[in-house]
């Protein structure tokens, strides 16, 4: 009887134990599930689109001329950034130092050709650092300016193969050589496809596809190459627009007031054949004529972007997918009567910015002035990826929860030239090696948001001018003056 009841004892103990230690296991395993789960739990993908030389001449920033009803559309759905500024108006260096978060300095990034390998290989990228946290990283088109810069960023790099030109008419090609990069402009009747852009936003479109299959999340970079010149579209877009509604801007003058090193003889554009050389002035016919070709491109992207947000949405990825879309820089349509970006007016440096969060942004308007360099710390902070120690901007998540920034200002520079943007007040230094000025640009947007008086000489502005200046090396950078 004593084994029986020994032998029901242990029985018991035996069941206990097991029942105890499956209950244990099961604890474990629920907790490593629910560890498990939340690493490999939905991380918002980004789309991250950068739109070449695209100024905030759109309809949702109040041109309605313009026909971008795709870029609305997204516009609608996202908070849009009416004072955003790029840190330089230039488009190897605006990417890099947007990529990088960091501040460009007298010496460094500096021009189109700016190569992050070059000058800051040491630094972990935005794509870097996405992909370092189980992000898929793409880039197509041109992200950066170099097409092979910071390659161990991604895990592919694509460029459209545009058969060593970027015309579709043969008449157009033809006038293309080593010393002269043919039309300034080309209207042909052919597919989107035809040209690079067509082809970049096939590629997103198949790499959704593709992201969506494989069900990791992704940091996909589409870099779209209108309205960067030469105007080139279909005809169906240039036909949007009648140039007998298309004026020249309102500030197409050059005051005697502003410095003479605020201009320069837009070289860029004079590469082109057709162009005036020297320093001949453009016609009006002409600059009428540049102008529709630069909405015709506006609305040649806007329409690629638009099928690859289309695809985003068919595929059932908008609804936890951030959508960036930004201009490496503004762009002079004859303002100032200059063309291309290159100075530090505020047609250069405003850019296009908008960043959508899936059910939190509705298409509000936000006017804190914000910088490029902000959006590496704020796609970090939306995403819940740690942001690396040397990011010199902000993040801007408090504005998507309806706070304020501390912060009230944006600073670019371009060659000699650095700008504080602070209030309305546009602030602009020449300097040389050791920050000292040489001229100096002040404009008041409250009263004068074309830029025409400059009020930095007058005397009654002194104090202000002084006050500036002080705040202009407070924010330019630690590094700003070093080599």
């Amino acid at each position: 009887m004593k084994k029986i009841k020994s032998y029901s004892l242990f029985l018991f103990s035996l069941t206990l134990f097991t029942a105890c230690h499956i209950s244990k296991v099961k604890k474990e395993e629920t907790a490593q599930l629910e560890t498990v789960s939340k690493k490999t739990q939905l991380k918002p993908n980004i789309l991250f689109i950068v739109v070449d030389d695209l100024k905030p001449e759109l309809n949702f920033y109040g041109a309605t001329h313009i026909k971008s009803p795709n870029l609305d559309n997204l516009a609608s759905q996202s908070m849009v950034f009416e004072r955003s500024y790029c840190n330089i108006p230039v488009c190897g260096a605006s990417r890099v130092s947007l990529l990088t978060g960091l501040r460009p300095t007298r010496n460094r990034f500096i021009d189109a050709y700016t190569k992050k390998d070059d000058q800051v290989p040491n630094i972990t990228s935005l794509p870097l650092t996405f992909k370092n946290n189980g992000y898929t990283t793409i880039s197509n088109g041109k992200v950066y300016h170099h097409g092979d810069d910071d390659k161990n960023a991604w895990n592919e790099i694509w460029h459209p193969n545009t058969k060593g030109s970027s015309y579709a008419l043969k008449e157009s090609r033809n006038l293309s050589s080593d010393d002269n990069r043919g039309p300034a402009y080309e209207s042909a009747v052919v597919a989107d496809s035809v040209y690079s852009d067509g082809k970049i936003a096939n590629k997103g479109i198949n790499d959704l596809r593709k992201l969506k299959k494989a069900g990791e999340p992704f940091f996909l970079a589409l870099g779209f190459m209108k309205p960067h010149l030469p105007f080139n579209a279909p005809a169906k877009y240039w036909d949007m627009y009648d140039e007998k509604n298309i004026k020249l801007p309102e500030n197409y003058v050059q005051p005697e007031s502003t410095p003479s090193e605020a201009y320069h003889n837009f070289g860029e554009l004079r590469n082109y054949y057709g162009i005036p050389q020297g320093k001949d002035p453009l016609n009006d016919e002409l600059a009428i004529k540049l102008i529709h070709g630069y909405y015709a491109c506006v609305s040649y992207v806007d329409a690629q972007i638009g099928r690859v947000l289309q695809e985003l949405d068919r595929l059932g990825l908008a609804e936890n997918t951030i959508v960036v879309l930004w201009g490496d820089h503004g762009w002079n349509l004859g303002n100032h009567k200059l063309w291309c970006k290159h100075v530090t007016f505020e047609s250069s440096l405003r850019t296009p910015l908008v960043i959508k969060v899936p059910n939190v942004t509705k298409g509000e308007k936000n006017n804190n002035i914000v910088e490029y360099v902000d959006v590496y710390p704020t796609l970090c902070d939306l995403t819940g990826v740690e942001k690396p120690k040397h990011l010199e901007g902000v993040s801007l998540l408090p504005l998507f929860k309806g706070k304020s920034l501390d912060k009230d200002y944006a600073v670019s520079k371009f060659k000699d030239a650095v700008t504080l943007i602070k209030g309305n007040l546009f602030y602009t230094e020449w300097t040389n090696d050791l920050g000292e000025p040489y001229a100096r640009m002040l404009f008041d947007h409250t009263n004068d948001p074309l830029e025409l008086d400059n009020l930095a000489e007058k005397p009654a502005y002194q104090d202000k001018v002084k006050y500036l200046a002080t705040e202009l090396r407070a924010k330019w950078g630690k590094d700003f003056l070093n080599k």
